[in-house]
């Protein structure tokens, strides 16, 4: 039976690469599974199709747009995902293993999604910070803004991962409107490729938005601009390489990097045997060591304990180890699969010896075991045992990318800190236990030098996420080794395929650039009010203007009365003039936020279902007995919640008799769309 031959998606056409096609093979058993190559692709094509079809198809669409196409890719995944794990399993992983790698991608598209709806406008410019006054009289402003880079996002990823780790990538690439290229590696492309093939088949995206290439990227750097974004995951060795490609160096190509680093995870100093926390680390410690066979850039593969509790550390790791079932990754009873290819266990097995070449020694699991079935790349969880991590240097520099761990001693919680900083930069640390004060002076002594750091004891184990899972909402990254750079974060992961650029000019140029009401822009009076229309019905700018009330001094001391709120500002004359800030008693602030809610709701129903808070609070002027307030309502911003409601930011402006600036603050309500 002939081998299938991936296919390359270049310019929105799938074609077979010409000349020399490598075969990637099953790493339960060796057999073939494809063949792939990129021999005949137009590189410099691509990267042309992609600026000038794809990105301006995705600049039209506003950020809401592009959300719910994200969420549409992720359905997509979702739909189709049995297909993709049966897949899976040639890659040696197990079904909980593909979990992660499929079901995981689709819920990173859907976390995006949900940012993008929630945090974005539904526009197509990002406001970032506030309005930054540059003149007197307020006609000069500053603002900073983000816009999508006008170029191509070059995506190349690693094996262990090949369907979460592209998606990861393209969920804040097209949600910034910004069209993509996607090398995956040789080794699992089959499984990437069948997980592409499904988004496109899904006819969400625009002509352009992606592209696929499943060999090697030939002459692609050479047609790099200032306006790409390279974003790698894999060894240190091989982004080097890259970075320093001269057309990344001459151009100044943005090039984000998540390599692969020697996580440390530490028992606290008060977790002895018998704490939950020592079982907690301990069951973790496996965890890591055994989920997709080690292959993970997250994995621990520093295990530090107290110098007093390493015996029984090391005893407990290796009692669970021992009941570890290795074999067939469609076996339910196998706990852990195959190493990804014969090549990669080999590589594994390499580095096992250069570390016990240095001084490490093996507790628990053979090398050079191979169980599971006949042919395939499947190994034993090896456990690694140094007493002098000092001494023993090479367990902080050599990484045996695979079911390898080393455990060690630290005297005290200063030389724990060291040695976890020892590694010169990490994507995950852990550290386990119940010690607020342990946990302060740690992450104090260490955060600097690690991506993400998790706290983890009794009371918050059964919710935690595990040491090893990076997640959509927080930063995947780390200093030093670990690449020095950052992806998924939110929304923070969406600007670094955008670009900050500080604009100045008047409040209503800015408006009419941003398309979102900046203070001091013009206002558009409307005659309907406006919790009378949905939110698709408003435009931002929309303004009510509405009548006047008088604060009399008999509404503040009922309001007094009413609340329980007597502060002498506002029940005593005289103190309230000794204030170096009143000229005597003075309304109450919740009393004019509660009169100026009386002066603009609409009471009855309508499109605005609920008021569900209010943000960015000024009291600026004093209103005492006798002055009058009124109020100017104005929409700042809408976005949609879901399919069945929106939020409205309304800007209120609550001013004087003298038309003196009483108060101000964005009111949010939840709105029919």
């Amino acid at each position: 039976m002939k081998t299938a031959q991936l296919l390359n998606y270049t310019r929105d056409t799938w074609i077979a690469g010409d000349g020399t096609l490598a075969e990637l093979t099953s790493a339960i058993d060796g057999a073939a599974v494809a063949t792939t190559g990129s021999g005949g692709v137009d590189f410099g094509g691509m990267l042309a199709h992609a600026r000038t079809v794809g990105g301006p198809a995705l600049r039209a669409l506003t950020f809401h747009q592009r959300a719910r196409m994200v969420k549409a890719l992720g359905l997509a995944i979702m739909a189709r995902k049995e297909e993709l794990y049966e897949l899976n399993y040639l890659t040696g992983a197990t079904h909980k293993d593909g979990w992660i790698d499929i079901e995981g991608g689709a819920g990173t598209l859907f976390s995006f999604s949900s940012k993008g709806r929630r945090e974005l406008p539904d526009g197509h410019v990002l406001l970032d910070g506030p309005l930054e006054g540059l003149s007197k009289t307020g006609t000069f402003m500053g603002q900073h803004i983000y816009t999508p880079l006008q170029g191509a996002a070059v995506h190349i990823n690693a094996f262990n991962f090949p369907v979460w780790g592209m998606l990861e990538k393209l969920a804040p690439t097209l949600l910034a409107g910004v069209p993509a290229i996607v090398k995956p590696a040789s080794s699992t492309a089959y499984l990437c490729e069948a997980a592409f093939r499904v988004m496109i088949e899904a006819e969400v995206l625009p002509p352009g938005a992606i592209q696929l290439i499943v060999g090697g990227v030939g002459d692609l750097f050479d047609h790099l601009t200032g306006q790409d974004v390279v974003s790698f995951t894999g060894s240190a060795s091989t982004a080097l390489k890259l970075r320093s490609h001269p057309v990344v160096q001459r151009e100044s190509v943005k090039f984000v990097a998540e390599q692969d680093s020697l996580n440390a995870s530490l028992l606290g100093p008060d977790a002895a045997p018998g704490t939950p926390e020592f079982d907690l680390f301990v069951k973790e410690v496996v965890t890591e060591m055994t989920v997709k066979a080690g292959q993970k850039c997250t994995a621990i593969r520093r295990a530090m304990a107290p110098a007093e509790h390493l015996d029984a550390v090391e005893a407990a790791i290796r009692e669970k180890l021992g009941s570890c079932q290795v074999g067939d990754p469609r076996d339910k009873a196998s706990r852990m699969g195959a190493l990804v290819s014969l090549a990669q266990r080999d590589d594994v097995r390499r580095q096992i010896a250069k570390l016990v070449g240095a001084g490490a020694r093996i507790v628990s699991g053979d090398p050079d075991a191979s169980p599971g079935v006949a042919g395939g790349a499947f190994m034993d969880p090896i456990l690694l045992r140094t007493d002098d991590p000092w001494a023993t240097a090479a367990v902080h520099d050599v990484e045996a990318f695979g079911p390898v761990s080393t455990v060690m001693p630290y005297r005290d919680l200063d030389d724990a800190i060291a040695l976890a900083n020892r590694g010169m930069g990490s994507l995950a640390l852990s550290l386990f236990t119940h010690s607020p004060d342990a946990a302060r002076a740690f992450v104090r002594g260490a955060a600097a030098f690690h991506g993400r750091m998790l706290v983890i004891d009794r009371t918050n184990a059964a919710e935690s996420t595990g040491h090893g899972s990076p997640l959509p909402v927080l930063v995947h990254g780390g200093p030093g080794r670990a690449g020095g750079s950052e992806e998924m974060g939110g929304v923070r992961g969406v600007k670094h395929y955008m670009q900050r650029t500080a604009i100045q000019s008047s409040p209503a140029m800015i408006a009419a650039i941003t398309g979102a009401f900046i203070d001091g822009s013009p206002k558009r009076d409307i005659a309907v009010h406006p919790f009378r229309r949905k939110m698709s019905e408003l435009t931002i700018g929309d303004t009510l203007k509405t009548a006047s009330r008088t604060v009399s001094i008999a509404d503040i001391e009922h309001f007094a009365e009413f609340t329980g709120d007597k502060f002498y500002a506002h029940m005593d004359e005289e103190s309230a003039k000794a204030s170096p800030i009143f000229e005597g008693r003075v309304a109450h602030g919740y009393q004019i936020l509660s009169f100026a809610a009386g002066l603009f709701v609409d009471p009855d129903p309508g499109p605005v279902l609920a008021n569900t808070g209010l943000e960015n609070l000024r009291f600026l002027t004093p209103l005492y007995p006798g002055d009058s307030m009124r109020v100017e309502l104005t929409v700042r911003s809408k976005s949609l919640k879901s399919e069945e409601t929106g939020v409205v930011r309304w800007a209120v402006e609550i001013f004087n008799q003298k038309d003196e600036l009483v108060a101000t603050y964005d009111l949010l309500t939840e709105n029919v769309p």
